[in-house]
């Protein structure tokens, strides 16, 4: 497993019934780690990654990140005799958000940003391995992790839920799909397990969309301050937001990302289990007892 002590490879490891080889590629030496692996009748869980909340202009490090290793560590597996590798991916290779309807895996890509780039040219490389080896590969594509130790946005909203000020997203009835980290490291089992998920991509996600109204809300009950939240243009929070070069990011707020993970539910037997309101009550109660979420 690459990225066993990230934020999912530590949950994914903890579900994982056998003791597994971790491999670290953040290094310079991540070409000897690969070659160092075992990869005999092994299933390979891919996490590592450059993330979407560092550089995000930085195309040659995300492809050497996220792309050359992906395929250098693939080509290993399937040279080894790997049976299967497991890629974490994201939905954000679909686009920034949706308009009439969900994302399913079948759409057509069009990321935007040179993570979501990265993430969809890793795929592309996969399933042309997975095509002229007999290495299988499955692929989950995950919209934003809830759970202790959740960073980036979430992050950031937990601490301006904590601020107490007013704040202006009332009026935001956008829909963003989420899932809980457990709920997504018990869908990469699936994948390593069943056969229909060989060489095959699925999204990962909880039935239910929020809103950035509701998550605030939610966040602020759980921290025992009122909601506080009155009403403001979408188009005018983006507006401001923009002139002080954050308009990606409001964007992210104002704006959906919904996607649908009936595929998931069909073909590997999974469903996430993790309720937004349980998501939100146990990240609070972490931050609230100085864990880091």
């Amino acid at each position: 497993m690459t990225g066993s002590t990230g934020f999912v490879g530590s949950a994914l490891a903890a579900r994982l019934a056998r003791p597994f080889q971790p491999l670290h590629l953040g290094g310079s030496d991540w070409r000897d780690e690969i070659a160092s692996a075992d990869f005999r009748s092994a299933t390979v869980f891919h996490l590592a990654a450059r993330v979407h909340r560092e550089d995000e202009h930085d195309e040659g490090g995300y492809g050497r990140d996220n792309v050359d290793k992906t395929r250098e560590l693939a080509l290993a597996a399937a040279a080894g005799g790997a049976r299967r590798l497991v890629f974490l991916s994201s939905v954000k290779v679909h686009g920034e958000e949706t308009r009439a309807k969900p994302f399913r895996p079948e759409d057509v890509p069009r990321p935007a940003g040179a993570y979501a780039r990265s993430k969809w040219r890793a795929e592309q490389e996969l399933a042309a391995i997975a095509g002229r080896t007999a290495l299988a590969v499955a692929i989950v594509r995950a919209p934003l992790v809830f759970g202790v130790g959740a960073r980036g946005n979430l992050g950031s909203l937990l601490r301006l839920a904590d601020s107490g000020w007013p704040l202006p997203f009332a009026s935001i009835g956008n829909r963003r799909s989420f899932v809980h980290v457990d709920d997504l490291a018990r869908a990469l089992v699936l994948c390593a397990r069943v056969p229909a998920a060989a060489n095959a991509t699925f999204i990962a996600a909880h039935p239910e969309a929020f809103s950035t109204a509701r998550l605030l809300t939610l966040l602020r009950a759980g921290l025992e301050r009122p909601a506080r939240l009155f009403p403001m243009p979408a188009a005018l929070l983006e507006a401001v937001a923009a002139a002080f070069g954050q308009g990606a990011r409001m964007a992210r707020l104002t704006r959906s990302l919904e996607v649908d993970a009936s595929a998931a539910e069909r073909e590997l037997g999974w469903r996430a289990e993790v309720s937004l309101e349980s998501a939100v009550e146990e990240m609070v109660s972490a931050y609230r007892s100085g864990a880091r979420a």
